[in-house]
């Protein structure tokens, strides 16, 4: 399984983002669950959002409308479009599938993102 992330980059505050991961070795819509994470300076690695197989979505609140997770079933990838962002924004983002029915989680390279003016 791998997991191949881009979309990381320098940006204004109130700007946006989009971040992708193509996968290979896992579906998205059928047997991972797949999600962004991100890692601030200092801080453990905490949950963005997530879609289910079936596209249910979830976001952490201190995205939630400014954050939109998609996917791609044909190229087989997730997506995630950050706007207004803000400088507590700024971290590494990793993108993450979780195979359903196990414990077995795996991770991309990680894209840094930084709001700054």
């Amino acid at each position: 399984v791998q997991l191949q992330a881009s979309g990381g980059g320098l940006v204004q505050p109130g700007g946006s983002l989009r971040l992708s991961c193509a996968a290979s070795g896992i579906r998205f819509d059928a047997n991972a669950m797949g999600g962004w994470y991100r890692q601030r300076p200092g801080e453990e690695r905490e949950l963005v959002a997530r879609i289910t197989r079936v596209g249910t979505k979830n976001y952490a609140d201190s995205v939630k409308g400014r954050a939109s997770i998609s996917r791609d079933d044909f190229k087989n990838t997730i997506s995630l479009q950050l706007d207004n962002l803000k400088p507590e924004d700024t971290a590494i983002y990793y993108c993450n599938a979780h195979k359903y029915g196990t414990t077995l989680q795996y991770w991309g390279q990680g894209t840094l993102v930084t709001v700054s003016s």
